[in-house]
This record gives structure tokens, C-alpha cells and sequence, in this order.
């Protein structure tokens, strides 16, 4: 009896929320923004389960420690990941962000978005290619 009270008491009742979470809402929000740059901090604030105010903070965070840079285009925001930018716990400040979000965004089938390339980057197109149209 004693054994199938202690599993009882070692399986979680799924309406009870975790106590901790591996990643900080600042990584959360990263995550959001790496998804898709172009969200609102009121969209981040409820997919992270953060209030908007709070989203607003750590996304000025980010910007301010060169993690996010902001271009405004109209009346929103577009955000753009410096992903070369390191970790910030002294264990982990020789990894770029870059690749954990990557990891992270693959992790749940997401899969990473597709990087845009820069018109200075452009690389030559295979002999297989059709030739682009003008």
C-alpha cells in the first residue's frame, strides 16, 4: 500500500501548474520573435503567459542588450534577432543564441524560419536554374 501511495503522490494532476520552467520569459519571448518578427507584444504577452506590460519590458531588454533590433514599418513593429549575439550566464557566454533558437524551434516541429538572404549576399543560382524573369 505504502508503494502505490508514494507513486500517487509522484503523479502530477494535469490541471496544476509547474512550480518552475527550464527557459526565462526572456527566452520565451525570443522564441516568439524568432517565429514570427513581426508579432505584437500583445500577441508575445499571451503566448507566453506574461502581461503585455511585461512583454513591452523584456522586448526594450533585448533591444537595449543588442539581442533584437526594432524597425518600425508603418504603425508596427518588425524585430530582427542579432543571432550572433551570447548567452548570458557565465557558464554559457561563449554560445551564440543563434543555434539554440534553431534547436528550440525545431524541437516542437516548428521548424526554423527560413533566413531571408540579404541583397548583398547573393549568391549565383545552379547551371540547373531557369533564368529569373525581369
Amino acid at each position: 500500500m505504502k508503494v502505490a501511495t508514494k507513486l500517487a503522490a509522484m503523479e502530477r494532476p494535469a490541471d496544476i501548474h509547474p512550480t518552475w520552467v527550464f527557459l526565462s520569459n526572456h527566452a520565451h519571448v525570443l522564441l516568439c520573435i524568432a517565429r514570427d518578427p513581426d508579432s505584437r507584444t500583445r500577441d508575445i504577452a499571451a503566448r507566453v503567459g506574461i502581461t503585455e506590460r511585461a512583454a513591452q519590458r523584456i522586448v526594450s531588454e533585448l533591444i537595449a542588450e543588442g539581442y533584437l533590433k526594432r524597425t518600425k514599418i508603418g504603425r508596427r513593429n518588425q524585430y530582427e534577432i542579432n543571432r550572433r549575439s551570447h548567452l548570458r550566464h557565465p557558464v554559457f557566454n561563449n554560445f551564440e543564441i543563434g543555434p539554440l533558437l534553431d534547436i528550440l524551434n525545431t524541437a516542437d516541429g516548428a521548424g526554423p524560419r527560413p533566413r531571408r538572404r540579404s541583397p548583398k549576399s547573393k549568391q549565383p543560382r545552379g547551371a540547373d536554374a531557369k533564368p529569373r524573369r525581369s
